[in-house]
C-alpha cells in the first residue's frame, strides 16, 4: 500500500468554485444596487432543471456554509442512473475565516452504499444522484456532514466555461494520448510543456486517468483550476458575466434554494465576506492500492475513520490569519540564503542532462539542465521506454515548441520531461522559455538566493509547486510534480544546480 501525498490535491471542478466565487462575488457587489438584480441573476441560473428534493440544510444568513460541488454528465431532467461523476469536492465559506477551505473526496473511496452494498462512492450518484450519495458520504464518511448547497455541472458546461474565459494556461506535465477508437478512455493528444488549452482539449486534460489513479487526476483538476484562478483577473470575468451566467444556468444543477433570490443573496453576502481570501485545501487521507500488481478488480481507495474525522475537522474550522499566512509560506525548510547546495536526496545526472541539451540544439534559446536530479528519477527520452508512450512521439521527450502568449505572439520554449514513478503519475518537469513573464510565473511567493542565483518560489500550502530563474534573455523553471512528491528544499535545490 502506498499513500499518495495530496498537497495538491483538489478536483475538476474547482473550477466551478472559481465560478461561483467570481459570478458570486459580481452579484454581491450588484446586489446593493436592489433586489431586482439579484431576481434577475436568479432567472439566469433558473434555466435548467433544480435537483428535485435535495437533501440540504438551510442555512441562517450570515452563518457559513458548506456547499457540495459535483461534476457528471448527467443531463438535468433525465434520471441519474447510468449517469456518471468524476469528483465530489466539499467547500467552506466562513465569514470568520481568513481562508476558503475545500476536500475532495475520492470517487473510487470504498463504501458500503446504503441497499445497494459495497462498490466506489461514485456508483452512489449512479444510483441515486446527489441525494444517495449524500446519505452515503454521511454514512461511511463524515457523519456531520450536512450541505447547505448542491451544485452539480456537466462536463458540456466545463468546455464553454473555459472557452468563455479565453482558455487557460497549463504547465502539461507529460505526454498524453489515447485514441478512444482503440479503447474505453477519452481521446487525448496532448504534448508536454506549458501551453493554452481550450474545450476540449482542457476537458481531456483534466478526466484523464487512463495510466494513473484517481487521486493523481484529482491533483492534476486542482493545478488546472489554480491555473484558470490565477490567470484571470475579477475585472476581466465581470465583463463577461452575462455571458458566464447562460452557460452556468444552463449547465448547473443546483437545490431549489439557490434558485431564488433569497438563496442567491444570503450565499452572495456570504461570499462577499470571503473576497480575496486564499483557498485552503484539506488533504483527504487516502490510501491507494497497488492494484496493478496485485490484480485487484476493483480499485478501491481507502481510508482510516480517524484520520477523516481528523480531516472533516481541519475543513470545518476556520483558519485564522496567523494561520493563513503559514499556509502559503514555503516554510523553514528552505533556507533563506545558502551558498552550497544540499545534494542529500538528490543525485548527479549531467551526462543525461547534456544529451537532452544536445537533441534541443535549435530549441531558439539557450539550454539549461540541472547537474542534480531526485534521486529514483530519470529523463524521459524518445529513445528508451521509461516513460510510456501509447503512440511513437518523436520530439516530445524532450521537447522544442513555439509558446504563445494571449496575443498569438510565438517565444522558443522547451520541455525536459523527468518521471519518478510513471505506474503513480509521478511526473517533474525542465522548462525554459525566452517568454519573460508567462502567467505561471506573475505572483511568486518569495525569493531564495542558493549557489549564487536568484530563485523564484511558487508555494500552495506551504508546498513548492514551482523554482524559477530568470536570464537577460529568458525564464527557467523546474514543476514538482502534480502529488507534490519533492521536497521544498530538493525543489531548490534542483533550481539551484541548472547549468548550460
Amino acid at each position: 500500500m502506498k499513500i499518495l501525498p495530496q498537497s495538491r490535491a483538489g478536483a475538476l471542478w474547482r473550477f466551478l468554485l472559481a465560478a461561483v466565487i467570481i459570478i458570486s462575488g459580481t452579484a454581491a457587489t450588484t446586489a446593493v444596487a436592489g433586489l431586482l438584480q439579484v431576481q434577475q441573476l436568479a432567472q439566469d441560473l433558473s434555466v435548467g432543471v433544480a435537483i428535485p428534493h435535495a437533501k440540504i440544510t438551510i442555512a441562517n444568513p450570515g452563518d457559513p456554509q458548506t456547499l457540495l460541488l459535483i461534476g457528471s454528465d448527467h443531463r438535468a431532467g433525465e434520471p441519474f442512473k447510468y449517469a456518471n461523476t468524476d469528483t465530489m469536492m466539499l467547500v467552506r465559506l466562513n465569514p470568520n475565516s481568513q481562508t476558503i477551505n475545500v476536500m475532495s473526496v475520492p470517487r473510487d473511496l470504498r463504501v458500503q452504499i446504503p441497499g445497494f452494498g459495497i462498490s466506489k462512492l461514485n456508483a452512489a450518484y449512479s444510483l441515486g444522484g446527489p441525494n444517495l450519495l449524500i446519505k452515503t458520504i454521511q454514512q461511511n464518511v463524515f457523519p456531520g456532514f450536512h450541505p447547505n448547497h448542491i451544485l452539480d455541472v456537466n462536463f458540456g458546461g466545463f468546455s464553454k466555461l473555459i472557452n468563455a474565459i479565453g482558455c487557460v494556461y497549463a504547465d502539461v506535465d507529460h505526454r498524453y494520448y489515447n485514441n478512444t477508437a482503440l479503447t474505453n478512455y477519452s481521446s487525448i493528444n496532448i504534448q508536454p510543456g506549458y501551453q493554452r488549452l481550450c474545450g476540449t482539449d482542457a476537458l481531456a486534460f483534466v478526466r484523464f486517468r487512463h495510466t494513473d489513479s484517481d487521486l493523481v487526476r484529482n491533483a492534476r483538476q486542482q493545478d488546472f483550476i489554480r491555473w484558470a484562478k490565477e490567470q484571470y483577473s475579477l475585472s476581466a470575468l465581470v465583463s463577461n458575466r452575462d455571458r458566464l451566467l447562460r452557460i452556468f444556468g444552463a449547465n448547473v444543477e443546483t437545490d431549489a434554494d439557490l434558485r431564488s433570490a433569497d438563496g442567491l443573496q444570503n450565499l452572495f453576502q456570504l461570499v462577499a465576506f470571503s473576497d480575496g481570501h486564499t483557498i485552503k485545501q484539506i488533504r483527504f487521507p487516502a490510501t491507494l492500492a497497488n492494484c496493478t500488481a496485485g490484480g485487484q478488480t476493483p480499485c478501491y481507495v481507502t481510508s482510516d475513520p480517524v484520520a477523516e474525522a481528523g480531516a472533516y475537522r481541519a475543513f470545518m474550522r476556520p483558519t485564522t490569519q496567523g494561520a493563513a499566512a503559514r499556509a502559503k509560506s514555503p516554510g523553514k525548510s528552505v533556507a533563506a540564503h545558502r551558498a552550497k547546495i544540499d545534494t542529500s536526496g538528490l543525485v548527479a545526472d549531467p551526462a543525461d542532462g547534456r544529451s537532452q541539451a544536445a537533441a534541443l540544439r535549435r530549441a531558439g534559446l539557450p539550454v539549461y539542465f540541472p547537474r542534480l536530479i531526485a534521486s529514483g528519477s530519470g529523463y524521459c527520452s524518445d529513445q528508451t521506454s521509461l516513460c510510456p508512450l501509447e503512440v511513437p512521439s518523436p520530439g516530445s521527450y524532450p521537447r522544442a515548441y513555439p509558446l504563445r502568449d494571449r496575443s498569438r505572439r510565438p517565444y522558443p520554449a522547451y520541455r525536459m520531461t523527468l518521471v519518478l514513478n510513471s505506474l503513480l503519475g509521478q511526473y517533474y518537469g525542465v522548462e525554459g522559455t525566452t517568454w519573460q513573464h508567462p502567467p505561471l510565473l506573475d505572483k511568486p511567493s518569495g525569493t531564495k538566493v542558493v549557489a549564487g542565483k536568484k530563485l523564484l518560489l511558487f508555494a500552495q500550502g506551504g508546498a513548492l509547486v514551482d523554482v524559477a530563474w530568470r536570464t537577460p534573455g529568458a525564464v527557467y523553471w523546474i514543476s514538482n510534480t502534480l502529488t507534490g512528491d519533492i521536497p521544498n528544499r530538493q525543489m531548490v535545490d534542483i533550481a539551484a544546480s541548472l547549468m548550460h
